[in-house]
C-alpha cells in the first residue's frame, strides 16, 4: 500500500500539472463529476489487493487522457463548449430577476442572496446585472449609484450601464454577438486597421463597448514574456 500510496499520489500531482490549472479554479460541474469519480478511482485501486501500480496507473492515465481530450476537443470545436462546459446565463437584468434562469440552474432566492453577499453586495435593488457562471458562482454588475465610490456620495451624474460583449475569440467573428449590436464585418475590419491589425487571425480576443474604442488583445506566445516572482 506504501508503494501503490506514493505512486498514486505522484501521478495525480502530475496529472494536475498536464491539465491546468483551470481544472482547480474553474470547476465547472463537468470538472466536479470528473474529479470525483477520478478520487474515487484511484482510492477503491489503492484499497484493493488485487490491484497493481500498473493498474492504478492505468486508471489515473485513461480518466486523465479523457478529461484531456474534453479540454482539447473544447478548444479546437467552439461550439461544443456550450455542451460540455455550459455558459453563463443572467440571473439579473436590468435589475429584474430571471425566473426562468434561476429555475434551471435550481436557484432560489435565499441561494441568490448568499452568492450576492460573497460579492459584498447585500440588496437585490443594487444590482444592475448578475451572471450565473459555469463554475455556480455569480459575478455582478451593480447600478450606477452604488458602484465604488459611491456617485450619489460624490455628487456624480449617473449613466447608463452597457455591457461588453465579446466580438472576436481565438481570432475567429462572433456574427452572432456582431448582428446583435448591429455591427457589420466592414465596420469590424476597419477598427482593426485603426489599430494596425492587419487580419482577425491576428486578434486572439476583441471586445465591444458602446462609446469607447474596440478593446484588442494580440495573440502572445509563452516565450514573450516571463514571470519574475516580483
Amino acid at each position: 500500500m506504501l508503494i501503490d500510496t506514493i505512486f498514486g499520489f505522484a501521478a495525480l500531482f502530475l496529472l494536475t500539472k498536464v491539465l491546468g490549472k483551470t481544472q482547480i479554479t474553474q470547476l465547472t460541474p463537468f470538472d466536479f463529476i470528473s474529479a470525483l469519480i477520478l478520487g474515487e478511482l484511484v482510492g477503491n485501486a489503492l484499497f484493493d489487493k488485487e490491484a497493481s501500480v500498473v493498474e492504478i496507473g492505468f486508471v489515473i492515465v485513461l480518466w486523465g487522457g479523457l478529461i484531456y481530450l474534453t479540454e482539447i476537443i473544447t478548444q479546437k470545436f467552439k461550439r461544443t463548449r456550450s455542451i460540455l462546459e455550459g455558459g453563463p446565463d443572467f440571473v439579473i437584468y436590468r435589475g429584474k430577476l430571471i425566473r426562468d434562469v434561476m429555475k434551471k440552474n435550481n436557484l432560489d432566492i435565499n441561494q441568490l442572496h448568499s452568492l450576492l453577499r460573497a460579492k459584498d453586495v447585500f440588496s437585490l435593488k443594487e444590482v444592475e446585472f448578475a451572471f450565473m457562471e459555469t463554475n455556480g458562482t455569480v459575478s455582478v454588475i451593480r447600478k450606477p449609484p452604488y458602484q465604488t465610490p459611491n456617485k450619489q456620495e460624490l455628487q456624480v451624474s449617473t449613466e447608463k450601464v452597457n455591457l461588453a460583449t465579446t466580438l472576436i475569440n481565438d481570432g475567429e467573428i462572433i456574427y452572432d454577438n456582431l448582428k446583435e449590436k448591429n455591427l457589420t464585418e466592414e465596420w469590424l475590419m476597419e477598427q482593426l486597421e485603426s489599430q494596425q491589425y492587419k487580419s482577425v487571425t491576428d486578434v486572439f480576443y476583441a471586445e465591444y463597448k458602446k462609446g469607447e474604442d474596440l478593446f484588442i488583445l494580440p495573440f502572445v506566445n509563452r516565450n514573450h514574456y516571463k514571470y519574475d516572482g516580483k
